[in-house]
């Protein structure tokens, strides 16, 4: 038997088990993460809500959502344990720039063209909109039948 027959299983095993050892080790990092939860860390789940933990237990978590509010959830739905700056300035809103770093974004598109030349650079992509090349094909079936007219009278 020849070796080339076994390669491509040989192959998709090995591919196999490095997709398998992958997964594991993102589930381990995703154990230790909620592993190290403990009261007063900020969290978030993996629906999007942002809290603040009040009790760990065995396979659930006790989170407040906001003050005196309290649910509680399994350990397989935080997403994210968050560190304290970045969880506090989830919750009031800052922004991670200082007004002077802040990137300036334009309220509309219009003012993203403005300043360019508007001259006859535009380049014509050969597409139309169904009532020009309605017209089009118009105007040149009547310039073949002139030129049909005019090739016969000569």
């Amino acid at each position: 038997m020849d070796i080339a027959i076994f390669f491509p299983f040989l192959l998709l095993i090995g591919v196999m088990f490095m997709m398998s050892r992958a997964n594991k080790n993102r589930q381990r990092q995703a154990m230790e993460m909620r592993d190290a939860m403990e009261p007063g860390t900020g969290v978030r789940t993996i629906g999007g809500m942002y809290a603040e933990v009040k009790e760990v237990r065995e396979d659930t978590v006790l989170l407040e959502l906001s003050p005196g509010v309290h649910a509680l959830f399994a350990k397989n739905a935080i997403g994210a344990v968050l560190d304290a700056d970045e969880y506090e300035r989830i919750i009031n809103g800052e922004s991670p720039y200082d007004d002077e770093d802040a990137p300036v974004v334009p309220d509309d598109a219009s003012s993203l063209t403005e300043g360019t030349d508007t001259g006859d650079d535009r380049v014509e992509l050969g597409k139309k909109d169904s009532a020009e090349a309605t017209a089009e094909d118009e105007s040149k079936s009547e310039d073949s039948a002139r030129d049909g007219e005019n090739g016969s009278k000569s």
